[in-house]
């Protein structure tokens, strides 16, 4: 594990990479979704230190639990980061009731119904972000740790739909270093990590593993084979969501004209 100089360090080196691709890209600043959980808080407050006049926490709530919101603002809070709040929960509903109709009249068999829902959530926020986003000329950064982008536990053009991600490099336990060297209180860094997509969802229940195995697994760390044989099989099944689509090349015709 790091020492505190070097979490500084890191911090600082990660801040500057921040400003050279808001620079690279002509934009103003940073819209950074907050949810209350450890990952978007540490990309809340390296946004904060990257452009204190031009950031913003946006708070999107969707048939979510009261806590995600105050957490969301104690973390706010803690930066004095302006927010927005854009809720989504109304959308959500009619959007899945339209479209359970529509199958039911075309007599279609639903399938993931739990997911499906979770995953529109997922990718509304991702417009809905980008929606603020764009109306202020800011990029919107990722909250993606190194275990969920090796794993592809994140929504394909959801939370996985986003301009940069700076801590995709860092495992768990490095994150809460980092909240915890950005004086973040304990009660956002030892919160369960969940995605909110329904009631009671967390990461670890869902993956039926903790993140602590698969950051030993990524550092290269001795464990049970089960684990390694897990994390390669959702490695390899979510690699979709780490390249672009593919697209399918004919050969060019010769002579035409």
């Amino acid at each position: 594990m790091w020492t505190d100089e070097e979490i500084k360090k890191r911090i600082e080196q990660t801040v500057e990479w921040l400003r050279e691709r808001v620079r690279e890209a002509n934009a103003k600043g940073l819209a950074v979704g907050i949810s209350g959980g450890v990952d978007s808080a540490v990309v809340a407050g390296l946004c904060c230190r990257a452009f204190p006049e031009n950031c913003l926490g946006v708070i999107l709530p969707c048939h979510s639990v009261s806590e995600d919101k105050e957490d969301a603002l104690l973390v706010a809070d803690c930066f004095q980061m302006r927010t927005a709040e854009v809720d989504l929960s109304a959308v959500h509903t009619q959007i899945m009731a339209q479209i359970q109709e529509d199958l039911a009249r075309l007599n279609c068999r639903r399938e993931n119904e739990k997911l499906n829902q979770g995953n529109l959530k997922a990718r509304l926020r991702m417009s809905a972000l980008y929606a603020v986003a764009g109306a202020l000329n800011y990029l919107v950064p990722g909250t993606d740790n190194e275990p969920e982008s090796y794993i592809g536990y994140f929504t394909k053009y959801g939370d996985g739909g986003v301009d940069v991600l700076p801590i995709s490099s860092l495992t768990k336990s490095e994150v809460r270093a980092w909240a915890r060297a950005m004086r973040l209180p304990e009660k956002i860094v030892k919160r369960a990590p969940t995605a909110g997509l329904w009631p009671g969802q967390t990461d670890e229940g869902e993956l039926g593993m903790s993140y602590d195995l698969i950051d030993r697994y990524l550092l290269g760390e001795e464990v049970a084979p089960e684990v390694r044989e897990r994390v390669e099989t959702l490695h390899l099944r979510s690699e979709h969501k780490r390249q672009p689509p593919p697209g399918f090349r004919l050969p060019k015709l010769k002579g035409l004209g």
